[in-house]
Parts: structure tokens; sequence; C-alpha cells
């Protein structure tokens, strides 16, 4: 059971005012405890499993990895991959930003799609619903629901 300590303004401070956390099953629970003129308040979670998570998930897939020995080199290969990816997406680029006229031409760029983006979705309401159509199709590509 996680439990966080706060300090909140008094129009924030509600005894007993249960909410829901990011649309979870878990519901918190806030206890004040001062009366001053910004009061500390306890959270603690009521119900619900925080195993659902996602670094939760990766954490028990990389322990049972470890846990079988023929699996070990793997993971120490992948974790080498990650930490020489790094590596060269850094190095490359510095390399580029070395270039005289290259990174002034990919600002613009950058500012240009960007541009875009803000003209194509953000600015009228219909390619607002149209880009979260886009989104919540590709979630449930993803996680296939």
């Amino acid at each position: 059971m996680a439990s966080i300590v706060a300090t909140l303004p008094p129009p924030l401070l509600a005894p007993r005012k249960s909410f829901t956390l990011l649309n979870t099953s878990q519901k918190l629970t806030a206890f004040p405890i001062a009366n001053r003129r910004s009061g500390n308040v306890v959270v603690k979670a009521v119900g619900g499993s925080s195993e659902s998570s996602t670094s939760l998930d990766i954490i028990k897939s990389v322990r049972n990895v470890w846990d079988q020995p023929e699996d070990r080199l793997a993971l120490f290969g992948l974790g080498f991959a990650a930490v020489a990816t790094v590596w060269t997406a850094t190095n490359l680029v510095t390399a580029i930003d070395k270039l005289p006229l290259l990174p002034g031409v990919l600002e613009f760029i950058g500012a240009l799609v960007s541009w875009w983006f803000v003209y194509r979705y953000l600015l009228f309401k219909p390619n607002r619903e149209e880009l979260l159509q886009i989104i919540n199709k590709s979630i449930i590509d993803v996680f296939g629901q």
C-alpha cells in the first residue's frame, strides 16, 4: 500500500475526499493531518493492484530471463546493444552538429514540420478529432485491444 505526504493549499484540502487516479482502478483517500494556512495531507491507496504498471512488468520480465542461465547471455547482449546504440547516436549527433551548414538546415526543417503539424492537426477542431482518432487507433494496434 502506497502513501504520499504532500502540502496543499486550503481550497484543495478536503477531509476524507476520495478520487480516482488516472482512470485506474486505484482509489486514493486524502486524510488531513494539520489545520494551518497550508495543510499537510497523507494519501493512501485503498484498492487496486500496482502490479499492472509497465515498469513492474519489465522488471519481472528481466528477473524471469535472469533466472534462466541460458538466457543470461542474451540479456547481456541486449544491454550491450542498448549502450552501444546510445553511444553511437550521441557521437552521430555530435558529428552532425560540427558540420557548418547542416545543423541550421535541420533546425529550419524541424521548424517547418512543427508549423505544418500545428496547422494540420491542432488549429481546427475537426482536425484535432482526427488526430485523436489516429492516436487511439495506434494505441489499439500497439496494445492489441
